[in-house]
């Protein structure tokens, strides 16, 4: 005899907000943000939109739902590839940091998620305590911790704003006519922009992102332990 669970049918009977939420997080990973339309969302799980308001209230609620799975996810593979003794504070809290920027590049629409969040998911806490501790092991005071997690910010949880992305493309270098319109509004960006050579482009196109988020936590990174050093 089959399992009945086994062959339950996918439809209304069997939704629940964990199957909602991963499918939500499949299909924005596919579409963007944009595509995630509470009618999509039906559509994909293959029953009425009407179905899914048992299991998320409204779409504010199922962007909660996806701010939590990212932490979620988030937190396991921090267990699984940033766990260890935090001997060295520093270099250990930039494995954490680097492999939750690791998750957020694998759901590119997730910053903007977590930005518009107006809460923390238990998931996120617990990161950011277990974060706090390592720099507290290294000897940073409470003080200086709560300006390293001001100054860090949403590098925390592997993503930065990014300053600069010329045209609005993140496809293309800025072509030379684009270039020659900023001259003489910004001659020292276009000296700049003109000089500075990225081999390694990832996902800006005309700048290597993760080699500049590296940089940046770097920067604070040791910043951080020199404070720390001093006091």
């Amino acid at each position: 005899m089959r399992n009945a669970d086994a062959v339950a049918p996918r439809g209304r009977g069997s939704l629940s907000r964990s199957r909602v939420l991963e499918t939500a997080v499949a299909l924005a990973d596919r579409g963007g943000i944009e595509a995630l339309t509470m009618r999509a969302l039906a559509a994909e799980l293959g029953v009425e939109a009407m179905s899914l308001y048992h299991h998320v209230a409204n779409k504010n609620d199922l962007l909660d739902g996806l701010a939590d799975e990212v932490a979620a996810e988030i937190e396991a593979a921090v267990a699984e590839r940033a766990a260890g003794t935090p001997d060295e504070w520093k270099h250990a809290l930039r494995r954490r940091i680097l492999t939750a920027r690791d998750v957020m590049m694998s759901h590119p629409w997730a910053p903007g998620v977590l930005e518009s969040r107006t809460r923390f998911s238990a998931a996120i806490i617990r990161y950011y305590d277990a974060s706090i501790a390592l720099m507290r092991v290294g000897g940073l005071s409470y003080d200086l911790v709560h300006h390293a997690m001001h100054a860090l910010g949403s590098r925390m949880l592997g993503f930065s704003q990014e300053l600069f992305d010329p045209g609005g493309s993140a496809d293309e270098d800025p072509s030379e006519e684009m270039l020659a319109q900023m001259a003489a509004d910004a001659p020292h960006i276009v000296e700049m922009v003109s000089n500075v050579s990225h081999d390694d482009q990832t996902t800006l196109g005309w700048c290597d992102d993760q080699a500049e988020f590296e940089f940046g936590l770097d920067l604070l990174l040791d910043g951080l332990e020199r404070l720390a050093a001093r006091r």
